[in-house]
C-alpha cells in the first residue's frame, strides 16, 4: 500500500479551498500523481461537485444531424479528406422526430451536433431551432457546429439557442495548428469569446492523450479554462480512427482523462462537466469513473440508429445500435448503480441560473407589458 505524497496533498487541498493553483503546482500534480494521490484528488473533486450540484447527473439528448465537414482535422473520422466516410444529413422532419422522442423520454436539453457543414446555413439553423422551441419552449437547445461568424452565432441565439459547445481542442498554438490544417488558433478562441459575449452558456474542452501532447500542454488547457470560465467543459480521451493519419497512434487513457476531469472540477467548481461516450468506449465503466471524478452530465444518443455508425469521430464508439430508449435506460441504470441520481431538468450551469433568474423575471414582465399594449 502506497502513501500519499505530502506535496501533492498540499496542492490538492489548496485547489479544493481556493479553486486555484499555479502553473508549477498543476504540472507537479500531473507529472507525479501516484495511486493514493489520485484517490485523494478524485475524493476532493467529488466533494466539490456535491457542494455545487449534489448527486445530480444531467442528461442531454444528443442529435448528430450531419457528418459532412469542411475541416480536415487530422484525428477526426469525419474529416473532409476521409473518402470512406458514408455521409448523411438529417432532414428538418428527422430532427423534429428526434426531439419528439427525446421529449417522451424526459429530456429537457437537446444537443444538435454536426460537422462544419456549409449546407446548414443560418436560415436553416434558425428554422430548426425555432421548430424545436415552438414545440418545447421550456427545453434548452445546445448547438455544437464549430466555428461560425459573430452574426451567425447571434442569429441562432436570437432564434432561441441557449448553449454552444466549441472545444478549444488545445491551448497550445503549435499543437493546435499541427492538428487542424488550415485552421486559425486565435479565431477558435475568439469564437468562444464571441459566444460568451452574445449570451450563450458556452462550453470549451480538449482531448487527453492526443499524439505529441505533453503535460505542459495539459496545464495550458487548465489555465485557459480558468481564464475563460466556461459554463461547460467537454474533456475526453483521444481515440484513433482507422481512416485518419493517426490511425496507428495509441489512445488516451481513462486514468489521465479522469485526472483532468477532477482538476477541472476543482478549478471550476460550478462547471457542467460531461462524462463522455469516448470514456465509455475505452472502458466499460469509463463513464461511471468520469462521474465519480467530478463529472455531472451524460449525453445519450437520440440520433436515428440508421446514421449512428456513420457519425464516426473515432473507432469503437459504443451504443451505435441502441434505440434511444435503450440508451436512456442503460445510462440511467449505470448512474444509479454508481450512487448518483438522474436529474430531469434543463440542467443549467448553477451560477448562470442564479444570475439569470433576475433577467428572466425582467424579460417576462416586458413580455406581459407588450401583450397588454398589443391588446389595447
Amino acid at each position: 500500500m502506497g502513501v500519499i505524497n505530502i506535496k501533492s496533498k498540499e496542492i490538492i487541498d489548496k485547489l479544493s479551498k481556493s479553486n486555484n493553483a499555479s502553473r508549477e503546482e498543476l504540472l507537479f500534480l500531473i507529472d507525479n500523481l501516484n495511486n493514493e494521490d489520485k484517490e485523494y484528488l478524485v475524493e476532493k473533486a467529488h466533494e466539490t461537485r456535491m457542494r455545487t450540484y449534489g448527486d445530480s447527473v444531467y442528461m442531454r439528448g444528443l442529435i448528430e444531424f450531419t457528418n459532412f465537414c469542411k475541416m480536415d482535422c487530422v484525428y477526426c473520422g469525419i474529416r473532409r479528406s476521409n473518402k470512406n466516410a458514408d455521409r448523411y444529413r438529417l432532414t428538418y422532419e428527422d430532427i423534429m422526430e428526434c426531439a419528439d422522442i427525446g421529449d417522451k423520454l424526459g429530456y429537457k436539453t437537446y444537443v444538435l451536433q454536426g460537422g462544419e457543414d456549409p449546407y446548414f446555413t443560418d436560415e436553416k439553423m434558425v428554422e430548426i431551432i425555432k421548430g424545436i422551441k415552438e414545440r418545447y419552449p421550456n427545453n434548452a437547445v445546445t448547438l455544437s457546429l464549430g466555428e461560425r461568424s459573430y452574426e451567425s452565432y447571434k442569429k441562432m441565439f436570437e432564434a432561441g439557442a441557449d448553449r454552444y459547445l466549441l472545444r478549444h481542442e488545445t491551448a497550445t498554438k503549435e499543437l493546435y495548428e499541427s492538428l487542424h490544417p488550415g485552421a486559425n488558433f486565435e479565431n477558435r478562441r475568439n469564437c468562444l469569446k464571441n459566444l460568451k459575449e452574445i449570451g450563450y452558456q458556452i462550453g470549451a474542452g480538449f482531448m487527453v492523450g492526443i499524439p505529441n501532447q505533453t503535460n505542459d500542454d495539459l496545464v495550458n488547457d487548465l489555465i485557459f479554462l480558468k481564464e475563460l470560465d466556461p459554463h461547460m467543459c467537454g474533456i475526453g480521451p483521444f481515440i484513433p480512427h482507422k481512416d485518419t493519419p493517426f490511425k496507428n497512434e495509441t489512445a488516451g487513457t481513462v486514468d489521465k482523462t479522469t485526472t483532468m476531469l477532477a482538476l477541472t472540477r476543482l478549478l471550476l467548481p460550478n462547471v457542467l462537466l460531461p462524462s463522455t461516450t469516448a470514456l465509455g468506449s475505452i472502458d466499460p465503466t469509463g463513464r461511471e469513473k468520469g462521474i465519480k471524478a467530478g463529472g455531472n452530465v451524460v449525453m445519450p444518443n437520440l440520433s436515428p440508429t440508421r446514421v449512428r455508425e456513420k457519425y464516426s469521430l473515432y473507432d469503437g464508439k459504443i451504443c451505435t445500435g441502441d434505440e434511444a430508449a435503450e440508451c436512456r435506460m442503460c445510462i440511467e441504470n449505470r448512474i444509479r448503480k454508481a450512487g448518483f441520481r438522474v436529474e430531469v431538468t434543463r440542467g443549467d450551469n448553477v451560477l448562470w441560473a442564479k444570475s439569470n433568474k433576475v433577467n428572466e423575471t425582467s424579460k417576462n414582465k416586458v413580455k406581459v407589458h407588450n401583450l397588454i399594449i398589443n391588446k389595447l
